[in-house]
């Protein structure tokens, strides 16, 4: 629910900022943009979550044609990879499969650089925030004791010492937060005479989190202006 609550919020705030610059073409002050993303894992991310996807929308303004500012929400719904749920299933199989999920929420600040054409664009854009992550498992874990330390562990919350998992710890849901940063690139398109434009972009993130380290390359496909 808190999901679909965020990215319908960024969906209608982002379309009235759209909206409202109609008139402004190539001049306007105020950006936006609006997109879906797919979410591709890397390094130390990699050996333990597969792809996912997402939504971001974002506001700043521009300094001239070439130079702007943004500030923008993402939120990423990153999946375990196959396989790697099987060493946490310590408890009874009576109980079933174990699933779980992981939502990533990011408040950021980014420049960016931009050559626009028409019709094709192309810019790079760079920042950082703040990156909240929250880890979901559909039953209650129990670590056993003289469980190696392995990055699954780690990345669900358990914590380790010398090696080994810390033997009864009890987890379901953890938390994590860093600040990161990021850095990518893009191009446009422009969409009929204002300036609208389509977009792509591959921007890579990299969040400092406890345990494991969050790094993904976003690839994001939406609307900006």
């Amino acid at each position: 629910m808190l999901q679909r609550l965020v990215v319908g919020s960024i969906w209608l705030i982002t379309l009235q900022l759209l909206h409202a610059q109609d008139e402004c073409i190539d001049s306007c002050k105020v950006n936006s943009n609006l997109a879906v993303v797919l979410n591709l894992p890397v390094n130390s991310t990699a050996q333990v979550i597969a792809a996912g996807w997402g939504a971001t929308g974002g506001v700043g303004y521009n300094f001239t044609s070439r130079n702007a500012v943004i500030a923008e929400f993402l939120w990423n719904r990153m999946y375990p990879s196959a396989g790697t749920l099987q060493p946490l299933q310590v408890t009874s199989s009576q109980l079933g499969k174990l699933d779980g999920n992981s939502n990533l929420y990011a408040l950021t600040g980014s420049y960016r650089y931009e050559v626009r054409g028409r019709p094709l664009g192309t810019y790079l854009i760079g920042g950082g925030g703040w990156y909240y992550r929250k880890n979901w498992l559909s039953r209650d874990v129990i670590a056993s004791p003289a469980t190696v330390c392995t990055p699954v562990w780690l990345w669900w919350g358990f914590t380790c010492a010398s090696g080994m998992v810390t033997a009864n710890q009890r987890l379901a849901t953890t938390t994590t937060n860093a600040l990161g940063t990021n850095a990518g690139v893009g191009l446009t398109l422009a969409v009929g005479e204002g300036s609208y434009r389509i977009y792509t972009e591959a921007r890579y993130h990299y969040v400092p989190t406890k345990g494991v380290k969050t790094q993904f390359i976003a690839i994001t496909v939406g609307i900006r202006y």
